[in-house]
């Protein structure tokens, strides 16, 4: 679901854009080898991207094969690779919300809202609209004449039909592309999210260290908000009557998008924070120390998201304390696994202190082994192409199962998974070659705002 991150023009690492030798001349509290990386591609998110865009497909398979629904640690289990897209929604919070963070912090102009908006459109329609038009022409004939039908998919707004023509989450072949939708609008009201917290931060001064530190800490209560507006949109989920469809719609996952866009402020506030050495720098070094610990969390976390607690397997939430959990324990997985690689240096910083074995920074770095974990290139290849393994898994597994004659809920797990898998990565592999990669072209040849969008471009999501 999301795409790598393009690089700014600055120095990895260093929102001075001074580089090096103003790295060389830092005091040790300031230190690149300690502070995470903000600027340039942060390779150890294709890693995450490619651990969520796979997780979704063993989900969707476990599903359609019924092995999920099967009583038992292992069907649990399988039926919670749903925490995927928690993973995708955390991602776009951090990578998007990070240029607006840096204005808010720094009293800055806000990025250009048109040349944003450009960019989203390009990198997320051309490959969805293949797939789109591909599934309707399968399997929604009886829909083809219809002008409304086309337009609720090809706008991304068929999740807001209250009397859909449809069964499950999407139109078939088209069922995941509800958290699509989630992205699509949370990506038209980041420019108004991010404006009210600037607002809000901008209100306690103009300039010094301690005026940085205490917008910093505003815009933390104000997404801490955000995530209370989340937990509080359960409530009309349930109440007075149910009505499910809210699951998919942006209050109810909002939560998910601010934690990603408060690691964007922390891993700001880190270079900019007063003093010599204060907490939020240490935070930021020892959380990426302790990957271990935190990836182990994360897995206990995933465990009880896998418990009834959580509600019944793919049929959602079931009550509003439910609800609560499950939102919760999804939120907490996505921080706990994200948090490590969100908050890493930068390699760069890595090689100028002795390279990952050896001197200060690999003493001092317990995370060395997640870096290698998500820099491989079999890691980053994936990551690449992750928006076209979500965007072409369930074509991919509707015609393996047609061709091989399977009905719903029945199956085995093992033998759809490896040709299922392999047919969406030679997809993605082909949409990402011969789509994506030349839409990315357009994202500064056209459009608005296309003499400065290099230097403005957020990190890209999807």
């Amino acid at each position: 679901m999301t795409a790598p991150p393009e690089t700014d023009g600055t120095a990895a690492g260093d929102p001075t854009g001074g580089g090096a030798d103003t790295a060389r001349d830092a005091p040790a509290a300031r230190d690149p080898r300690f502070l995470p990386q903000v600027r340039g591609h942060l390779t150890g998110l294709d890693g995450i991207r490619a651990i969520a865009a796979l997780m979704v497909l063993v989900f969707h398979v476990a599903i359609e094969t019924g092995t999920a629904l099967e009583p038992g640690a292992v069907g649990a289990l399988l039926a919670r690779g749903e925490l995927g897209v928690p993973l995708f929604f955390v991602l776009s919070g951090l990578l998007l919300y990070r240029p607006w963070a840096r204005a808010a912090l720094d009293g800055t102009p806000r990025p250009p809202v048109l040349p944003y908006l450009w960019r989203r459109a390009l990198r997320v329609l051309p490959a969805y609209w293949i797939v789109a038009i591909t599934a309707m022409l399968i399997w929604s004939e009886d829909h083809l004449h219809s002008v409304g039908a086309w337009v609720e998919v090809m706008t991304l707004t068929f999740i807001y039909n209250l009397d859909p023509w449809w069964v499950g989450t999407g139109p078939y072949g088209l069922g995941q592309m509800w958290s699509l939708c989630v992205e699509v609008s949370y990506y038209l009201l980041l420019p108004v999210f991010a404006y009210l917290l600037a607002r809000y931060a901008g209100r306690v001064g103009t300039s010094g260290a301690d005026t940085t530190d205490a917008r910093a800490r505003r815009l933390l209560i104000g997404l801490g908000i955000m995530v209370l507006v989340s937990l509080l949109a359960v409530i009309p989920q349930f109440y007075p009557e149910p009505r499910q469809y809210l699951h998919m719609w942006l209050p109810r996952t909002l939560g998910m998008f601010a934690v990603g866009m408060a690691l964007a402020v922390v891993s700001e506030w880190a270079w900019r924070e007063s003093g010599p050495d204060g907490p939020v720098r240490r935070f930021c070094r020892t959380v990426p120390r302790h990957a271990a610990l935190f990836w182990g969390l994360a897995a206990v976390v995933y465990i009880l998201h896998a418990t009834p607690a959580a509600g019944p397997r793919f049929v959602g939430v079931d009550g509003l304390w439910v609800g609560w959990f499950s939102s919760l324990t999804a939120t907490a997985f996505a921080f706990f696994l994200i948090a490590p690689v969100a908050l890493m240096p930068s390699p760069e910083a890595d090689q100028r202190s002795g390279g990952p074995s050896g001197g200060a920074a690999s003493r001092r770095s317990e995370g060395g082994w997640l870096r290698v974990l998500l820099a491989h290139p079999i890691s980053v290849y994936l990551g690449k192409i992750s928006y076209g393994i979500f965007l072409w898994q369930f074509a991919v597994l509707y015609l393996w199962r047609g061709f091989t004659g399977q009905e719903i809920f029945t199956g085995s797990f093992w033998f759809d998974i490896v040709p299922v898998t392999i047919g969406t990565i030679l997809c993605a592999a082909a949409t990402y070659r011969w789509v994506e990669e030349p839409s990315r072209r357009w994202y500064n040849a056209v459009g608005p705002g296309r003499g400065q969008a290099r230097a403005t471009a957020p990190p890209s999501s999807r």
